[in-house]
């Protein structure tokens, strides 16, 4: 089929998600036909940087021949076998991995699909463990500005109203604490004795709210008054997780161990869908009984620890080792920064720039709603060969940490060059007094 004809069966059956349906039906998509390294290509043949790994997962780049080589491996053996009653070898050695590489203490891995669906365990086995240790504890604290996924119990611990709070009828209780400051989670904390089942943060960094970053020592301080109230805390390592941060994983900057870890996106280097949810042995063995008892951890998914997916985690796990990725990253963290206070902050349009490791979130000063300037900018950086998308009006980008010096540079030049493009023509709104 053509590009147009593509285009216009899509407008005819598909419904995008977070995406409003009558402004994506006035414009031309871009239909990706095949991707290699960090580059995009559409059925026309342009060629795009890949400046979000698509949606923040693509770790080693596209079509990685290691990774490639797993999967066809696995799939001559099995494609899929339930979890259910079975189990298979690259579920278990990925467990074993996953268990090695976490912060100490995290013991057992629960597989799901998903960031949303790790978080929704989470939640469901902290709010459990009480129970089985006689308590029940109803509530949950976030993070204003938290983002946990689109299930009903990770929106109820999400703090985001432009995605949330259309649902609230639906939604179980939690209290939203203020990101990074540590008296008012123990205020939060002392107000709710007793009724609360966990905390549940993203740690250093909230990425769906623009990458808002916390300040040092926050993260250390949470788990020491979780500790200190008897609360579960529940680290949401979805975004964070597989190297974004500059570690493997953000808990590490801090020596934070939780005691229950959401991972996904980066997981399976964005070939397939897979996500875990680590808890402590404390927490499993809290769930162990006579099947009579009903302790079970009554929750599952068809598609738990597909066997494809775990061997492309397995894969990609490897390819941290083998290719040294973390080590090779920190120079790129240095460049990303230069480049940003080069081509980036000083650009009139821009309020704030927001990074930690290879994660970045560029602030534009306030634009009429409907104006859209964030969309704008990333069609105007589609133009000129690169992939970017916004969380309103933060630009952000998260490059595939295998990205090589002059993409890097390319992408954060066109970006700059994007905003100011799109920004020249649409005065900003007054500032708030």
């Amino acid at each position: 089929m053509t590009t147009r004809e593509l285009a216009a069966i899509d407008r005819q059956v598909l419904w995008h998600p977070f995406t409003q349906q009558q402004g994506w039906s006035e414009e031309d998509p871009l239909i990706v036909e095949r991707a290699r390294g960090c580059t995009l290509y559409d059925t026309d043949g342009n060629a795009y940087i890949d400046g979000v790994s698509s949606l923040w997962c693509t770790v080693h780049g596209h079509a990685h021949p290691t990774i490639d080589a797993a999967v066809r491996a696995q799939l001559e053996r099995v494609a899929h076998t339930t979890m259910l009653g079975l189990t298979h070898a690259p579920a278990i050695e990925l467990a074993q991995r996953l268990v090695e590489i976490t912060p100490p203490g995290l013991s057992r891995v629960f597989y799901s699909d998903n960031g949303s669906t790790a978080a929704e365990v989470a939640l469901k086995m902290a709010f459990q463990y009480w129970r089985h240790r006689g308590e029940t504890r109803p509530g949950f604290i976030c993070l204003r500005d938290g983002y946990h996924g689109d299930t009903i119990g990770s929106v109820s611990v999400g703090g985001i109203d432009l995605f949330h709070a259309a649902f609230g009828p639906l939604l179980f209780d939690s209290w939203q604490a203020e990101p990074g400051d540590a008296r008012h989670m123990a205020a939060m904390l002392r107000e709710h004795a007793g009724e609360v089942a966990a905390v549940i943060v993203e740690p250093l960094v909230q990425g769906a709210a623009g990458i808002l970053t916390h300040p040092g020592g926050y993260l250390r301080a949470v788990r020491e008054l979780c500790d200190e109230h008897g609360v579960l805390l529940i680290c949401d390592e979805v975004a964070t997780g597989f190297g974004r941060t500059g570690t493997m994983f953000a808990c590490e900057q801090e020596a934070v161990a939780p005691d229950l870890m959401c991972v996904a996106k980066g997981l399976t280097g964005g070939y397939l869908p897979l996500a875990a949810t680590l808890a402590t042995e404390r927490i499993y063995e809290a769930f162990l009984g006579d099947f009579a008892e009903l302790k079970t951890f009554f929750h599952g998914h068809t598609y738990t620890g597909n066997p494809l997916a775990c061997a492309a985690a397995l894969a990609t796990l490897e390819l941290f080792e083998t290719e040294d990725t973390i080590a090779a990253l920190q120079p790129k963290i240095a460049l990303l920064g230069e480049l940003l206070d080069e081509h980036v902050a000083p650009l009139r349009s821009v309020r704030e720039v927001r990074r930690r490791g290879f994660m970045v979130g560029i602030e534009l000063e306030d634009f009429p709603l409907g104006e859209r300037m964030g969309h704008q900018v990333t069609l105007a950086a589609r133009r000129r060969g690169a992939i970017v998308r916004p969380l309103g009006d933060v630009i952000v980008l998260m490059a595939p940490l295998s990205i090589g010096e002059h993409e890097l540079r390319r992408l954060v030049t066109i970006t700059a060059a994007a905003i100011a493009e799109v920004t020249a023509a649409v005065p900003a709104l007054p500032s708030a007094v």
